[in-house]
């Protein structure tokens, strides 16, 4: 693989954006272009930093080695498809598909070209969730909140893909235990899909997390409680700051969490380089990604079943739900 690598970010909205900042701004990587239906949008970006707009990948000459897909969720299939059709390697953002059949075939056609397919949970990479890891030992509850204000964009889907989604994966790499059951309830407030939900997983050596998700609230909050045996761990995701509780002599003392702050997709896209040039395993692989989306299919459906879901979708909007890719 050449030493430079020539890289390219599809959707460059209000994430997409970032991940081209990013790109153009490490050392051996040529930002080759951007692409995205608002042209433009993608005129302004390629004008700030430097490189081209294109309205597709396959218009950007000399061949790509990496791409960014940071587009509409429905979207995920077909643009993955076509970077791997050119040989590129993939980061594809979070969730990896709508359903699983879609994720399934982004899955395969990966392995079939034998390039590296990266989900884009970026929590992985909050240098907080790397530090608390280190400290794990058997996590007995969880207690998990992310509320976000209201934006249009990512209303395609429900706000457990959305948001939930991201705590989804990290329970799943904190708890060393497979899920044993799910417990959910969520109701649509201003789009057609849920707004805000709460899931309960039970797994099966005890463990129990508690997952609250709303992008109806008027102030952004992301942090995680974690309780073992012998602690209790604060985090703050957004603010990367945590703190441990710890019983000691018979009272309980706090310590501030060590770690060393820095821009969590930064640190994902720098990872995902990484492994572009080593033809190694990502962090997050793309079956992390699926076991994440099935995990929040079942929760949405089980907020969809509740008689609650309806009842609220009918008052607030007098018209059937929403279902996958926006179809009533």
């Amino acid at each position: 693989m050449a030493e430079t690598l020539r890289v390219a970010v599809v959707g460059v909205g209000n994430l997409g954006k970032h991940h081209a900042r990013i790109y153009a701004g490490l050392p051996g990587v040529e930002l080759a272009g951007v692409v995205d239906t608002d042209a433009r949008a993608a005129e302004k970006i390629a004008w700030r930093l430097g490189t081209t707009a294109y309205r597709s990948l396959r218009e950007i000459p000399g061949g790509l080695d990496a791409v960014s897909v940071v587009v509409p969720t429905q979207a995920h299939r077909q643009v993955a498809l076509e970077a791997f059709g050119l040989g590129a390697h993939v980061l594809l953002e979070k969730p990896i598909a709508l359903d699983m059949s879609e994720a399934d075939d982004i899955i395969d056609a990966a392995h079939r070209g034998n390039l590296v397919l990266q989900i884009g949970h970026i929590e992985r990479f909050n240098p907080a969730i790397v530090a608390l890891r280190k400290i794990l030992t058997r996590v007995g509850f969880i207690e998990v909140h992310r509320l976000a204000p209201y934006r249009r964009e990512g209303t395609e889907v429900g706000v457990v893909l959305d948001l939930m989604i991201h705590d989804i994966d990290i329970i799943l790499n904190i708890v060393s235990s497979p899920l044993a059951e799910i417990q959910a309830v969520g109701i649509p407030v201003l789009s057609g899909n849920e707004d805000i939900a709460n899931a309960r997983l039970r797994f099966e050596n005890g463990c129990i997390a508690n997952v609250t998700a709303s992008r109806i609230s008027f102030e952004k909050v992301r942090k995680i409680r974690v309780f073992q045996s012998n602690a209790y761990l604060s985090l703050d995701y957004q603010n990367q700051e945590g703190m441990i509780y710890r019983k000691e002599d018979g009272r309980i003392v706090r310590e501030k969490l060590p770690l060393e702050k820095e821009e969590p997709l930064k640190l994902e896209i720098s990872s995902f380089l990484e492994c572009v040039r080593a033809s190694r395993q990502p962090l997050v692989p793309g079956e992390h990604g699926r076991q994440a989306l099935r995990i929040a299919s079942e929760i949405t459906r089980l907020c969809r079943e509740n008689p609650l879901y309806r009842a609220a979708f009918e008052e607030q909007r007098g018209m059937p739900p929403v279902g996958p890719g926006g179809v009533r």
